[in-house]
């Protein structure tokens, strides 16, 4: 039996039972779809997280203090003072291949203008940390050396800040804000950034001098992190490598000694994102998978009803001729069309629905070409492997048992 009367036959006995055939699709048609939406939403989240990182520079390399633990048990590194300012101007000096330094200190309080108050955190930096940090300054102008040296009570206004102290559309330039009890003048405003990576406003911020937040709010003579930008993006792993070693020159670590801060780059931040959402990508794959097992089971279902529906046809296919291998084709290519079309309609839905999620979650739409032609070939493995049994048992029928059977 040639292929275009194999195809014939298995498209008139599907179109003769629509309404099962249709149900018989439905468990690969969402097996399919959950795997593509799946891996595409992955894929998509994994892009967004990756474009907002970079926001900040992949070439950042931050030194941090290192958390404090006591009996077996991390306390957290908020009393800890092994960061100053000497740290990060000995890192300028003398570090190779770095472009910026800043100093970061940091508060959390009450921000205050006339009646309008704002919970909202307050970031002290030097000149270089809007170069760093990649922040624009929308209107107005940013801090200056001048302003870090005095410790001058000067802020820049994040936009979401700008929006909970000036509802009303008020010019925030030239304003005096209070943060505590702390007034500060509003010399420039920020360019909006949106959520980052983790979901937090990076709009919802204050910057200010470093020294301001370090003398006047904070009271202290340590900083809580450096952040150094290196000149090129190769260069990161030789600036991490450096600094940690001037570091503990520093801070006179002994070999063999714990450190007393850690050095990060954006980079291991990337590579820590990409492995989570390629694991939850993998992971929510594998669970989607479960339902094309379903579906498979089910075409074999279908396939066992249909051979028994269709035994006298086959017995009389079997009387004219037909050979065993005939029949086990013809079986077999209708259970491999079944899970084909369930398997073109599941892609079409699947990526329609990743299209709409994607819209909805402001990420990049992204059509995985090997997901999609994964997901075609596990239709036609599903189909031949589910639909063997039931055509196996029709090609070995008996023809004189199979023309008697009523």
């Amino acid at each position: 039996m040639n292929i275009y009367n194999l195809l014939k036959i298995a498209y008139k006995a599907l179109v003769r039972n629509k309404t099962r055939a249709g149900l018989t699709m439905l468990g690969i048609i969402i097996g399919i779809a959950s795997v593509i939406a799946m891996v595409s939403l992955g894929q998509s989240s994994s892009l967004s997280i990756n474009e907002q990182i970079s926001q900040t520079g992949t070439n950042m390399v931050m030194v941090l203090r290192s958390f404090q633990v006591q009996g077996g048990v991390n306390i957290g590194s908020g009393s800890i003072q092994t960061l100053v300012v000497k740290d990060a101007e000995a890192i300028k000096e003398r570090v190779p291949h770095v472009e910026f330094v800043s100093p970061v200190v940091q508060s959390s309080g009450q921000l205050v203008y006339g009646a309008n108050n704002w919970p909202g955190s307050i970031q002290g930096g030097d000149v270089p940390y809007f170069t760093i940090r990649k922040y624009e300054v929308d209107r107005g102008t940013p801090y200056t050396e001048e302003d870090v040296r005095t410790a001058a009570k000067v802020c820049l206004l994040g936009q979401t800040v700008i929006d909970n102290l000036f509802p009303n559309g008020e010019e925030p330039l030239g304003k005096t804000v209070r943060f505590g009890n702390i007034p500060f003048k509003v010399i420039g405003t920020l360019v909006a950034k949106g959520q980052n990576a983790m979901g937090q406003d990076q709009d919802d911020i204050i910057l200010a001098p470093y020294t301001t937040v370090q003398k006047r709010i904070l009271a202290i003579t340590f900083i809580h992190s450096i952040i150094i930008s290196a000149d090129d993006e190769s260069n990161v792993q030789n600036v991490m490598d450096n600094v940690t070693t001037l570091m503990r020159s520093q801070h006179k670590i002994r070999e063999g000694n714990q450190d007393d801060f850690n050095v990060r780059s954006q980079q291991q931040m990337l590579q820590m994102m990409d492995s989570i959402t390629g694991f939850l990508t993998i992971l929510l794959a594998a669970i989607a998978s479960i339902s094309l097992i379903v579906g498979g089971i089910g075409i074999m279902n279908i396939m066992y009803v249909t051979v028994t529906e269709r035994t006298k046809e086959i017995g009389l296919r079997m009387a004219i001729g037909a050979k065993n291998r005939d029949i086990l084709l013809q079986f077999l290519t209708e259970s491999t069309i079944l899970s084909l079309i369930g398997g073109i309609i599941g892609i079409l839905l699947g990526l329609c629905l990743s299209f709409l999620a994607s819209n909805l979650l402001h990420w990049p739409f992204i059509i995985s070409i090997p997901a999609v032609g994964g997901s075609f070939f596990v239709c036609a493995a599903t189909g031949i492997f589910f639909g063997w049994y039931p055509a196996k048992k029709a090609a070995s029928l008996d023809p004189i048992n199979a023309l008697r059977y009523e």
